[in-house]
């Protein structure tokens, strides 16, 4: 099978963050034990869903780790000209959910896999795929865990969100909390009588735009945009209607952190803020919901040395986005962003990746086979 045909496979399996991925699974693991891979499935707490690791060649020598998830945002939003879930092409354009993100670098390393295991490995390649990063990277430090019984410890991690296939050697690191503030309800021509929820979260809301503006003042790292640390409010809700004291009201937020900051203690402000409304008679829950750290590998490091040999291209500095990356480096693994297609084509509708792009992809990892070879 060639990356397209795989691909295909790929899509048609409506694997999406947060929901039982055994099918997908199944495929993959069909598939590379069909090719003498050494495959591990790796049962998450959650029970219906599994992370994968696969080796090809020895596995008691270092090696490199190629690492995807196998989940993708659902595709509800309006504007879709196909079925996301079934790849259509036009021409080059390879289009469905998960083309880019990341479905694509899935392919084209399964597609490799053929070669790799032809080839008189003398060190290894491993294949480690995680669910449910797109809710927080949340599958795969289950699968960190237990990387010291699968392999010796790594050379690096390559990790395959969409750059272009350029490497990027740094990203943000991020946490994100849901806070829930209970008041009491009433009629509102009796607000004495009641506790306004939404009030109440006020305070929390005026604390977040006063951290977000602290953060805009540095400390500052240039290889970013924007070149501080940020803090948000994505969502927000509560009550019922204009004429009912709202009893209860809802946040979610986010902080993106630069290198050596920790993103959880950026929340930390919000947090004793939100506490505080206790003394005042409200209930509070502090719901964190998901954090990864920040990436940052040297420029000059061997990884990224390396993958500027195999692309031919210089290594960016740094991306906005964030991926599993920070948590293989916090493991003690050198850990490098590259794989096919373009973050700006993800999670919209009509999502797509070039067949250009899956065939350059391959063989930058064929060639990570012949380097392991010799």
């Amino acid at each position: 099978m060639d990356a397209i045909e795989i691909l295909a496979r790929l899509i048609a399996f409506p694997s999406v963050v947060g929901t039982p991925n055994g099918d997908i699974v199944t495929w993959i693991k069909t598939y590379l034990d069909s090719h003498g891979a050494d495959v591990s499935l790796l049962p998450g707490p959650e029970g219906d869903r599994a992370n994968l690791f696969a080796t090809i060649g020895p596995r008691d020598a270092a090696g490199y780790i190629l690492s995807g998830h196998m989940d993708v945002v659902p595709a509800r939003e309006p504007g879709w000209t196909s079925d996301p879930f079934l790849l259509h092409r036009q021409g080059e354009r390879l289009q469905g959910r998960g083309t880019s993100d990341m479905k694509g670098f899935l392919a084209a390393a399964l597609a490799a896999v053929p070669a790799l295991a032809k080839a008189d490995l003398r060190r290894p390649v491993h294949l480690a795929f995680s669910y449910d990063e797109e809710a927080g990277c949340r599958g795969v430090p289950h699968m960190l865990a237990r990387l010291p019984d699968l392999c010796v410890p790594p050379l690096g991690a390559i990790i395959g969100e969409p750059s272009g296939l350029r490497a990027v050697c740094a990203h943000k690191g991020k946490a994100a909390a849901r806070v829930s503030i209970g008041g009491r309800a009433g009629h509102s021509s009796r607000p004495d009588l009641g506790l306004n929820a939404i009030h109440g979260m006020a305070d929390v809301l005026a604390c977040v735009v006063e951290e977000a503006q602290r953060l805009a003042k540095g400390p500052f790292e240039p290889v970013f945009e924007p070149p501080y640390s940020s803090l948000q409010a994505g969502m927000v809700s509560g009550g019922q209607a204009l004429n009912i004291i709202p009893d209860a009201c809802f946040l979610e937020l986010e902080a993106r952190a630069i290198s050596g900051v920790d993103p959880g203690a950026l929340l930390g402000p919000i947090k004793a803020r939100a506490e505080a409304l206790i003394e005042r008679g409200y209930s509070v829950d502090w719901t964190p919901l998901s954090a990864y750290p920040a990436l940052s590998l040297a420029g000059d490091a061997p990884l990224a040395t390396l993958m500027a040999e195999l692309t031919g291209r210089q290594p960016l500095a740094a991306v906005s986005y964030g991926t599993e990356a920070g948590l293989y480096q916090a493991a003690g693994i050198d850990a490098i962003i590259c794989g096919p297609g373009d973050i700006g084509r993800a999670h919209k509708p009509d999502e797509f990746i070039l067949a250009s792009e899956l065939v350059e992809c391959q063989h930058m990892i064929e060639a990570l086979g012949d380097r392991c070879a010799t």
